[in-house]
């Protein structure tokens, strides 16, 4: 059913979350695990924007290392991606271009609630545009559930 999942980060905090669920749907279908990050150079040239999307590329490189080790460790075939643009639209353009089955990613990332409200998030566009199903994942933050339920797994007991 899923032969090639995208897993798209920006190593927000409780990613782990969204990684084991791809991790286990990919176990479960065999799955290629295709794992992208995305600098976004989109924002104005201001003083040391140099620097600044240095930063970013290392905390790409960072995130998709932790995706990789943990592909690793459960036997995952994986690739790595780093793309540079708009998030959203290098989401979808790499879904395309990887022949991915299933984007599988956080609900909300480093924006946060606000930007939900006032900008729009990455992951609201990517499952507007998306060629292809997207699941979403709440991100675990602090031991509990973005709803700090503390159901990390999504598991809610029922059987």
């Amino acid at each position: 059913m899923y032969g090639r999942l995208l897993v798209p980060t920006d190593g927000s905090d409780g990613t782990d979350r969204v990684v084991r669920r791809a991790l286990a749907l990919a176990t479960r279908f065999d799955a290629h695990v295709d794992a992208l990050s995305v600098v976004d150079e989109t924002f104005p040239a201001v003083a040391g924007y140099d620097l600044v999307v240095e930063a970013m590329e290392e905390e790409a490189e960072a995130a998709l290392a932790a995706i990789l080790d943990a592909c690793e460790g459960a036997g995952v075939d994986a690739e790595p991606h780093l793309r540079r643009g708009r998030p959203h639209e290098e989401i979808v353009a790499a879904a395309d271009a990887y022949g991915s089955d299933l984007v599988v990613m956080g609900t909300h990332g480093r924006g946060g609630l606000n930007r939900v409200r006032h900008l729009g998030s990455v992951t609201e566009r990517v499952v507007r545009t998306s060629p292809v199903p997207v699941l979403t994942t709440p991100l675990a933050v602090d031991g509990t559930d973005e709803h700090g339920d503390g159901n990390r797994d999504g598991d809610d007991g029922g059987g």
